[in-house]
């Protein structure tokens, strides 16, 4: 017979036994997937069935992704743009998490997932605009390129700072709940990420209010340059979940139909019971961590090439697509011969805007301009014309 105390909380049983929780299982969390290495769909795979429509869109797209990533980074490198961060290797996560939300759905992003705003709609244009940080740009060229933002796309703009978005994403799906929106909140984090204070902050805040968030964590290997051996001792990042009380899974973000079927199902959870859901994504950060990083430093070269080819999410779900019939090696070149178009033609032209004026800086930080604000804003146009060399050429005030 069992026997229990009460303790605030509710009962639990007791031992006389001492007893401690072992740190970890012996045996490690198993990850889900569904096409195997070779775009095969694993034997008996439970995953929800995707149309062909649907699976040749998220084929466009994660192509597009790849387009885009390879001709802004060149970008950079030509010193067009100040900054670039590719999505190299996660690609599935983009988008078929994407493909597997609702419109009404509200994404808090971290930096690496620009294929959600691509699914949802927004342009090659106004992806340039921000990253160069013309009049077009909704931010006003006040951020750093790839902080996108879209009010009309229910995407949250994207804040440099690790983690902060996730107790945000707590409070944001309460306020859905509250409202008894039919929609969920969907955050996205690192693995290097969960080293912050927020990430526990956002889930503990979550579960114990029982908001509708889905938590999806890219265990990508890397932090920078910090490998996931220096981050936690723990089983990656699924069994936290456990921790804070959230359904959790772990499953293979290279996999576009696993991460499909896992968020698709996930999202359903968060809105129909109301309770958070934690997703890892396995994966690998195949590019640099950003244009001012240089993975090579710290990381075998054959390291890189293996998953960037061997374990490619693009050509795995692509084989997947071609062996259904619904993609040809003339729908590949089309398409990305027209995105490598599409995307030259707005660059050239988020080239041609002009860009801010300087007053927009001091704009929109308060409702009545302080005067502290008002002195700076004045000393910074008198350093401008004093030193125009200094300052790009269009740079006006």
């Amino acid at each position: 017979m069992v026997k229990e105390l009460d303790f605030p909380g509710g009962k639990v049983g007791y031992t006389s036994e001492m007893k401690f929780i072992p740190e970890s299982s012996s045996r490690r969390i198993p990850c889900y997937r569904v096409l195997d290495e070779d775009g095969r769909i694993i034997p008996d795979s439970d995953f929800i069935p995707v149309s062909e429509k649907l699976a040749v869109r998220m084929y466009e797209q994660m192509a597009t992704l790849q387009v885009m990533d390879h001709i802004f980074y060149e970008a950079q490198r030509q010193g067009r743009i100040s900054f670039y961060l590719t999505s190299v290797g996660e690609e599935a996560i983009n988008i078929a998490s994407a493909a597997a939300l609702s419109p009404d759905d509200v994404v808090l992003p971290q930096y690496r997932e620009p294929g959600v705003l691509l699914w949802r709609g927004f342009t090659l244009e106004e992806f340039a605009n921000q990253c160069f940080g013309n009049k077009a740009d909704y931010g006003k060229g006040r951020q750093m390129p790839i902080h996108y933002g879209s009010n009309r796309l229910n995407y949250f703009t994207i804040s440099s700072p690790i983690a902060t978005q996730l107790p945000q994403a707590a409070g944001v799906g309460y306020s859905l709940k509250m409202d008894k929106k039919n929609a969920c909140t969907v955050t996205f984090i690192g693995d290097g990420g969960t080293s912050e204070g927020d990430f526990h902050a956002g889930l503990n805040f979550a579960a114990v209010m029982e908001a509708p968030v889905v938590f999806i964590c890219r265990n990508n290997g890397w932090a920078i340059s910090t490998h996931i051996s220096e981050q936690f001792r723990s089983d990656g990042i699924v069994v936290k979940g456990q921790a804070y009380g959230i359904r959790s899974i772990r499953v293979d973000g290279n996999d576009a139909l696993a991460v499909y079927s896992a968020v698709r199902s996930a999202r359903e959870m968060a809105v129909t019971e109301q309770r958070p859901v934690l997703i890892e994504m396995m994966t690998y950060r195949v590019g640099h961590h950003s244009t001012s990083d240089d993975s090579t430093k710290y990381r075998a070269a054959d390291e890189i090439q293996y998953w960037k080819m061997s374990r490619n999410p693009v050509n795995r779900f692509r084989k997947w697509v071609e062996d259904n019939g619904w993609w040809s090696e003339e729908d590949e070149s089309k398409l990305r011969s027209n995105a490598r178009k599409q995307l030259l033609q707005a660059i050239q032209a988020a080239e041609k805007w002009e860009k801010q004026p300087l007053t927009e800086l001091f704009n929109d930080v308060y409702d009545v301009k302080p005067k502290n604000l008002e002195e700076q804003e004045l000393g910074l146009k008198e350093l401008v014309k004093k030193q125009p060399q200094d300052y790009p050429p269009g740079f006006h005030v």
